[in-house]
């Protein structure tokens, strides 16, 4: 086992890194033991990933930044870091690295407040790993200011600082950002890869491993939570339903109200697991006396908490409604498919009979105006239009045809 592992189809960005990280090791060793550093280094200090949804590049950057923190007895000895297992490896791969600080947008957008103090970070040396890593999740998502203030610190990063920005695509990221990193770009992985990943690393049955990987076309998180989430299935094959339900302005109405409450109480359940234990480990890192009551002077902090965790609500509500759109998606492309003949493989086999009706009941035109309109609520949801209205749209384009 090593961190390298859960890079599915990236072969080749694995072997890029892992060469980095050898470099990076040997950079390290260097500055330690007063040796020279080795030349010709393929390790630097800022790195852009990018590739479509699904495609791994959050969990590649963060398999790059444990093998850069690795201690492991092989590492010592000359082998490759990352082994998976030491403590460097293990902390950063789920997230309590002291040296190993991820952003990720909260809201629609990363802010110049959420970067301050990791850009301070950025300047300091380790406090007890090997690199000062910065990984950011949502690079797309820095508006003007903070990627301004993340522009100054890649332009003049500390000795031992690497930065990791994640997006779909380096037009996503400032250009002047974008000139400084190394950029990798992965690929959607194969189907087979993916149920490969299901069985080997989730213990998932190999048929159960082989629809959720067909069904999420190649995308890895989706496909682990729809083969190892019986909820997430459920909620998939409601969304799937929906086409047949759309036979009055009545039904659209619904229709939209429903998906909308489902998105809304996935943001509620998360909030219940996060929110409690931020707002109480924020109230004993303040001083809260027995009873819950705040020291003077700290209700600006918790507000701040408030707000951030409503944004985070609004963005999971939005993202929660990405997903039904993307599996609606993908159920019209599979009906268009059909409707042209074509030889792609059908990616909601599952859904046979709702196939069978979709492609009968309407035209390879109709079927792309539809596609159409899910895009365009898409396209509304980004700009902030309320969730209700952009959906309701939507049922009401697909009714129509």
């Amino acid at each position: 086992m090593s961190v390298w592992d859960d890079l599915v189809g990236q072969e080749r960005v694995g072997g890029h890194l892992n060469a980095a990280a050898r470099d990076a090791d040997a950079q390290v060793t260097a500055a330690t033991t007063g040796t020279p550093p080795p030349e010709a280094s393929k390790m630097t200090h800022a790195w852009l990933f990018t590739g479509p949804p699904g495609a791994g590049t959050t969990q590649t950057a963060r398999a790059f930044a444990a093998a850069l923190q690795c201690v492991g007895p092989d590492r010592a000895l000359g082998g490759t870091p990352g082994c998976g297992f030491c403590d460097g490896c293990h902390t950063a791969l789920v997230g309590t690295h002291a040296d190993v600080t991820t952003v990720a947008a909260v809201g629609t957008q990363i802010l110049a407040d959420d970067m301050r103090d990791t850009v301070r970070k950025s300047y300091t040396s380790p406090a007890n790993g090997r690199w000062q890593v910065i990984l950011v999740e949502d690079a797309e998502r820095l508006n003007e200011k903070s990627a301004n203030a993340v522009l100054k610190a890649v332009e003049e990063p500390a000795p031992r600082t690497v930065w990791l920005l994640c997006a779909p695509s380096v037009e996503d990221v400032l250009p002047t950002i974008r000139s400084r990193c190394r950029h990798l770009n992965l690929s959607t992985p194969s189907v087979d890869a993916v149920a490969d990943m299901l069985v080997r690393r989730e213990g998932v049955e190999p048929a159960v491993a082989a629809a959720a990987a067909r069904a999420t076309q190649g995308h890895v998180e989706r496909a682990r939570r729809l083969a190892t989430d019986p909820a997430a299935r459920e909620r998939r094959a409601t969304v799937l339903k929906l086409p047949l339900r759309l036979d009055e302005i009545g039904a659209c109405l619904r229709a939209a109200q429903e998906l909308v409450d489902a998105a809304a109480e996935d943001a509620k359940a998360l909030a219940e697991e996060v929110d409690v234990k931020e707002t109480e480990e924020l109230k004993a890192a303040l001083g809260a006396a027995q009873g819950g009551r705040m020291p003077r002077g700290t209700a600006g902090v918790m507000k701040d908490l408030e707000d951030k965790q409503k944004r985070r609500r609004t963005r999971t509500q939005r993202d929660s409604l990405d997903l039904a759109l993307t599996d609606l998606t993908g159920l019209y492309r599979d009906v268009l498919a059909l409707q042209l003949g074509s030889r792609v493989a059908i990616a909601n086999a599952d859904v046979e009979d709702t196939l069978e009706r979709l492609v009968r009941g309407g035209s390879a035109e109709s079927t792309l105006r539809r596609i159409e309109a899910i895009a365009a609520c898409r396209d509304a949801l980004d700009r902030n239009v309320a969730p209700l209205l952009a959906v309701e749209a939507m049922t009401m384009a697909l009714r129509a045809g």
